[in-house]
């Protein structure tokens, strides 16, 4: 008898935990529709619908073997609910070759982190031989830096791409195309920004963004709780890191919101089709990433395929690199690049520019 009693009273608490499960997944996967400003914790939760996920699934597999049908039924249908923001992530399928060789627009985004900072100009000279292998016809770069010790990058990247604009600070698109318009988009108190240009190809015109969005701040955080247990030969307490590394966290968030508004104003008032690249800092579902994105389509849940992220600093694997499209074109195909170069990977969209 009472070992009854306490598996009752075990499942009862499973029970419990899967009706909380099931409320914080969709307050995740709602989260990114309101600011981070004011709705901290539910912005937050988006951030963990991987592991609520995860979490998920390991409920349904305990009721499945508990054969609780009824209880089951909460699990499944979270998981189903969830399966479009799976798709930002991962989609079935391998690279498409046949739709690789059809005639279209090519374009690239790639964070390249100044380079290394390194001087002999060989890692610039590099990533321009593999975008000129991949066939890019417009490049989107953030930490770009011009120089390269005595060599001007922008010198050798225009004999493939014979136009360019450079943004503010570490910004700049390369074009195959003639730009005709373009536009810097300063973010303030910050270093990061936005740009666009607007390109002719053919007898279309259309407008692309490069943007930069404001850092997470947890890497500024362990840095400074190292400076400090360095100077002072004192041990920083593990609550005071967290502590800083949340406020960092939570300001860089509401600044990416803020930035992300800017820019959602500005595509509004385009009378031109629309291509959105660059480092957002932010993952699928976020509020950054809904308003971005807007009514465009995402590349990636297009017709990219595999488990897609983009930046490879540390034992991070996020997607915080997007590129997104107007609706009246097609994508044929998406898919990064694993250059070791900077700490993301580049990304890359081909599209149909008729879309029919």
């Amino acid at each position: 008898m009472g070992k009854l009693a306490v598996q009752k009273y075990f499942s009862f608490m499973i029970l419990i935990v899967t009706v909380l499960m099931m409320i914080f997944t969709f307050v995740g996967l709602f989260g990114g529709n309101v600011n981070p400003a004011g709705n901290t914790a539910r912005a937050l939760l988006v951030y963990a619908l991987p592991l609520l996920i995860i979490g998920n699934v390991i409920l349904l597999l305990y009721w499945l073997i508990m054969r609780r049908w009824h209880w089951m039924l909460m699990p499944l249908i979270t998981i189903l609910c969830c399966i479009p923001y799976i798709g930002t992530l991962y989609q079935i399928g391998g690279p498409d070759e046949v739709a690789e060789k059809q005639p279209g627009l090519k374009i690239a985004s790639y964070n390249v982190a100044l380079f290394g900072r390194e001087t002999s100009g060989f890692m610039a000279q590099d990533i321009l031989s593999e975008m000129k292998k991949q066939k890019v016809d417009i490049l989107c770069l953030q930490e770009y830096s011009d120089r390269s010790g005595d060599k001007v990058n922008s010198e050798s990247y225009k004999e493939y791409f014979p136009y360019m604009v450079m943004g503010q600070n570490d910004m700049v698109i390369y074009s195959r195309y003639p730009i005709v318009r373009s536009k810097n988009i300063p973010f303030e108190m910050t270093n990061n920004s936005a740009m666009w240009v607007e390109v002719k190809i053919n007898d279309q015109v259309i407008r692309v963004y490069n943007a930069h969005m404001e850092t997470t701040g947890i890497n500024s955080a362990l840095r400074h709780a190292a400076k400090a247990q360095m100077a002072t030969g004192i041990e920083v307490e593990s609550n005071a890191v967290l502590r800083s590394i949340y406020g960092s966290y939570t300001i860089g968030m509401m600044a990416r919101a803020g930035q992300a508004n800017i820019l959602a104003m500005d595509m509004r008032e385009a009378e031109v089709p629309l291509i959105v690249c660059g480092d957002f800092n932010d993952v699928p579902y976020s509020y950054v990433y809904n308003t971005m994105k807007g009514d465009l389509v995402d590349g990636f849940k297009e017709c990219g395929s595999g488990f897609m992220y983009t930046f490879r600093g540390g034992k991070k694997m996020v997607r915080i690199d997007y590129i997104f499209h107007d609706e009246m074109f097609k994508g044929l195909t998406f898919y990064k690049k694993e250059l070791t170069y900077s700490d993301h990977y580049p990304v890359f969209l081909k599209l149909e520019m008729n879309k029919e």
